[in-house]
């Protein structure tokens, strides 16, 4: 809420300001939900084709994958690595498991859904798991591979504010200890969303720029 709103909510009751507070809570949670829809359907789409790029490259390993576009903007030098298959299998399953389970989370609030709190624990689970396998691939993409998977990169795009969104959503929430919910720490987490996400993503265009940037340099 805004500072203006603050003032006006010291001439409401009690009654009134827990009214006006679940109601700012949500309208947050349906903007959450469109968030989920949207990064759940963009990954989706995202780690399906590079699946169906992996499969094609294995019927046929003379095949050029889409997104291999030149020797730093590379599918296949990053398909056919040990960080492509970390599991045992490809890295997109996981994204092809996992994204469309986002959307339809998205829709469910968008519907009217009230997940209990176990859920949104289990939620932010994922989301913490998913951010921090996206931060080692960039690792390993710019010191290892020496390559980087357009698909991929679109899959670290929406990783970063679904992570900082559904984290802030619960924080408030309470989910991660009231403690933290009461803190001035979530406010300004919540305040700054924006600045924060593109922060991150500045951070990491700087490093691709630094680490390739004998190869970008070469195309002025």
């Amino acid at each position: 809420m805004t500072a203006a709103t603050d003032d006006l909510t010291l001439d409401l009751t009690e009654d009134e300001r827990a009214e006006l507070a679940a109601y700012e809570a949500g309208r947050r949670d349906r903007r959450l939900g469109w968030l989920l829809i949207v990064t759940g359907i963009v990954g989706a789409v995202a780690a399906v084709t590079l699946l169906l790029e992996r499969i094609q490259l294995l019927v046929d390993p003379s095949y050029i994958p889409s997104c291999s576009l030149n020797p730093v903007l590379s599918c296949g030098s990053v398909m056919t690595t040990e960080q492509a298959r970390v599991f045992g299998f490809p890295n997109p399953v996981i994204g092809v498991a996992a994204f469309p389970v986002v959307a339809v989370v998205g829709a469910g609030i968008l519907a009217g859904a009230a997940y209990a709190r176990w859920f949104w624990a289990g939620l932010q689970v994922g989301v913490t798991f998913g951010v921090g396998f996206v931060a080692w691939l960039i690792a390993q993409s710019l010191y290892e591979i020496n390559a980087l998977c357009p698909y991929c990169m679109v899959v670290w795009v929406v990783m970063v504010p679904l992570f900082w969104q559904v984290t802030v959503r619960n924080a408030e929430a309470g989910v991660l200890g009231a403690g933290l919910a009461r803190s001035g720490a979530v406010r300004v987490a919540r305040a700054w969303s924006v600045l924060a996400v593109a922060l991150v993503y500045l951070l990491v265009t700087l490093l691709i720029l630094q680490r390739f940037w004998d190869y970008w340099s070469s195309l002025l």
